[in-house]
């Protein structure tokens, strides 16, 4: 009897590495290369930006929520150098917009050269300043409502940019909040940590909101464990 070689076992691995290698894997299935997006990255790394912006798979994601919603009236609370604004106005319906809020000055004009190299100028709105300032200018100016709303700005102010989603939104509207599990902090309830605070008090200001059903979930990859929350606005009034 010939006896046969046993399957190759596939190299040891760490939990991490395995993560990265599903990631890789994932990206290159379902992504390939985008000039765009590849520019944008490397356009805010040239201006010295921290690199905190969303990862590949979860840009798709809100690009395939935007579509969904047939979305026409988008709003990002919180710019950086605009990756997640390019993946976000590329699942806008015809005619839509993103309207996006950045507090940094510097870090608004690399996003507006970003979304003119990849086409997208004319349908992205920059406003900068103090977002929560911006977004009470919005509601006083009757835009919206928003079909879709990220937020991805400093956490200590999350719970304030959701109740500010919400009023800008209408039944129906999502609202998606980014960095929501922080490598497991938010489990620690007496953390003095300013950013696990703001996220608690968002976590507990959601799911009290009668005018919103909420959910979240975890990731992990490239940009380590976290997660996002779903909130879908019910009643906005």
């Amino acid at each position: 009897m010939t006896q046969q070689t046993p399957p190759e076992k596939p190299p040891y691995m760490t939990q991490d590495e395995k993560w990265l290698a599903i990631d890789d894997y994932i990206v290159e299935t379902f992504l390939g290369d985008d000039p765009a997006l590849e520019g944008a990255l490397a356009a805010s790394d040239a201006a010295g930006l921290p690199r905190i912006q969303v990862a590949s798979l979860q840009g798709k994601f809100l690009m395939m929520l935007a579509r969904a919603l047939q979305a026409r009236n988008i709003l990002e609370v919180g710019t950086l150098g605009g990756y997640s604004t390019i993946w976000l106005a590329r699942g806008l319906s015809d005619g839509g917009r993103v309207t996006t809020l950045e507090l940094d000055p510097g870090h608004a004009e690399v996003a507006r050269r970003n979304f003119g190299n990849a086409g997208l100028g004319d349908r992205i709105d920059v406003r900068v300043g103090p977002a929560l300032e911006t977004m009470a200018a919005l509601h006083a100016e009757g835009a919206g409502p928003f079909d879709l709303v990220f937020i991805d700005a400093d956490k200590p102010r999350t719970p304030d940019y959701f109740e500010w989603a919400v009023k800008l939104g209408r039944a129906g509207t999502l609202i998606v909040v980014d960095n929501v599990v922080r490598e497991g902090a938010i489990l620690a309830a007496q953390s003095d940590n300013k950013h696990v605070k703001g996220l608690r008090a968002f976590y507990a200001r959601a799911a009290a909101d009668p005018r919103v059903t909420a959910t979240a979930f975890q990731t992990v990859g490239h940009k380590g464990h976290d997660g996002l929350a779903i909130v879908q606005v019910i009643d906005a009034q």
